[in-house]
């Protein structure tokens, strides 16, 4: 072999990524198209587990959850010992902080699979660990209480179940591991990712590194004038330009004949009032935008987040111009999977394996950082400030550091909605909770 054979050989031996929580493997994906390799993935799902055999049938696969997996067989699996992963991977199941979800948070059985995340950091000890997250989960609570169960005429909050306190709970976790971790929240499509989509993401250095979230190289048309450099925001219909759909959810007849009324960037909002109750239902009654329901996209900007049901009720994502949801192909355009990349399973099984993946343009831009931070370490070394950064957990991000100092602690039904109305004793009550 020669000397540029030899080289090649090193950087995919110390570039190595242990993937939790593989999915439809974006994340993974992501990190391999910045310089890493994969070498074993680790997925429960069994469609999941189709999928990642029908792309890579040599990629070693722990076919089994995590909780019944020890650390030695994922290092035996991988062929690497403790300390030899360069990048421990995944995205704990986010459902349990989901906004649009129960938000059952710490206290669900798979909002504690975080738990089982820094067990296998801490029993392996890899030089990095990346850790993905819904938006939700810097505003859940550790006990989610109802709205309903809120206010005056109920027990003040408990100092688990006011906003914010899974957050604390998994900082002190992450404490824990004597890695200095940084968070903050991004936005795919600063990143050149045609949809906008926010994560948390945790970024985890064994040895005080200097790890810190990439740089955006992508913002909205009305900041290019202050953000000189960058390159706009990609477009839906940039980014659908010659993708052919064969594959996508059929409408109901009910759902099919609201969004037909509808034009390019409207919602339920845009429809007759005395159809209104009929695209809601129940949801009519309650508050806030819900802009999910009855939603056509818009061609001049990207999508929102891509859901798990485009064609559900609250989540639609439909075409602009054609009268069905978005199709698999097109979903998979969104979220940067490669053109051969096949996705086993139904129609519906594919959408949540979609829907659920890290975009891969977002893992490139997370890999291509640690990147340059190991170049950085291996041309000036370790210090004594590397290594006093162990066991804290920051904020990366100035503004969003700003929020949560000042974030509410929870959040109440409007006095329409409340069981009991008075105002004052309502200020009472969130002055009581903890």
């Amino acid at each position: 072999m020669g000397q540029r054979g030899k080289k090649a050989g090193r950087r995919r031996k110390q570039n190595t990524v242990v993937s939790l929580f593989s999915g439809a493997m974006g994340l993974d994906l992501g990190l391999e198209s910045a310089g890493f390799s994969v070498r074993v993935g680790l997925e429960v799902n069994k469609v999941a587990i189709e999928t990642i055999k029908a792309n890579r049938p040599r990629l070693p696969l722990i076919e089994k959850s995590i909780r019944e997996t020890s650390a030695e067989e994922i290092l035996e699996k991988a062929a690497l010992r403790k300390r030899e992963i360069t990048v421990l991977a995944g995205g704990p199941c986010c459902q349990s902080f989901s906004t649009a979800g129960r938000r059952r948070s710490l206290s669900d059985d798979k909002g504690s699979l975080f738990l089982e995340f820094c067990r296998v950091v801490r029993e392996t000890r890899p030089r990095f660990f990346v850790m993905e997250n819904v938006k939700g989960i810097l505003s859940a609570a550790v006990k989610h209480r109802p709205l309903d169960e809120r206010g005056p005429g109920f027990p003040p909050l408990s100092a688990d179940e006011c906003l914010g306190s899974a957050l604390e709970r998994i900082r002190a976790e992450l404490a824990k591991l004597g890695y200095y971790v940084i968070f903050g929240l991004l936005n795919a499509a600063d990143y050149g990712v045609p949809q906008r989509r926010w994560r948390v993401f945790f970024i985890g250095s064994r040895d005080g590194e200097t790890v810190h979230m990439p740089r955006p190289t992508h913002c909205a048309p009305a900041q290019r004038k202050a953000k000189s450099g960058m390159r706009r925001w990609v477009t839906l219909r940039k980014a659908l330009k010659g993708v052919r759909s064969r594959k996508w959810a059929e409408l109901s007849k009910d759902r099919l004949h609201l969004v037909s009324r509808l034009e390019a960037g409207q919602n339920w909002s845009d429809l007759p009032v005395r159809l209104h109750r009929k695209a809601l239902g129940g949801a009519l009654d309650s508050w806030g935008g819900r802009t999910g329901f009855c939603r056509r996209l818009r061609w001049d900007e990207p999508p929102p987040t891509l859901t798990t049901a485009p064609d559900g009720r609250a989540t639609m994502l439909c075409h602009p111009t054609a009268d069905r949801p978005l199709s698999i192909e097109e979903y998979a355009v969104l979220q940067q999977f490669p053109k051969d990349w096949k996705f086993q399973g139904s129609i519906t099984g594919q959408y949540i394996q979609i829907g659920n993946a890290v975009p891969v343009g977002l893992g490139r831009s997370i890999g291509r950082m640690l990147r340059r931070t190991m170049a950085s370490t291996a041309q000036r070394g370790l210090t004594s400030t590397n290594y006093l950064r162990r066991g804290r957990v920051e904020c990366a991000d100035p503004e969003l550091k700003e929020w949560l100092k000042n974030r509410r602690k929870t959040q109440l039904h409007p006095p329409r909605l409340r069981k009991i109305k008075d105002v004052e004793l309502a200020r009472e009550w969130l002055r009581a909770s903890a």
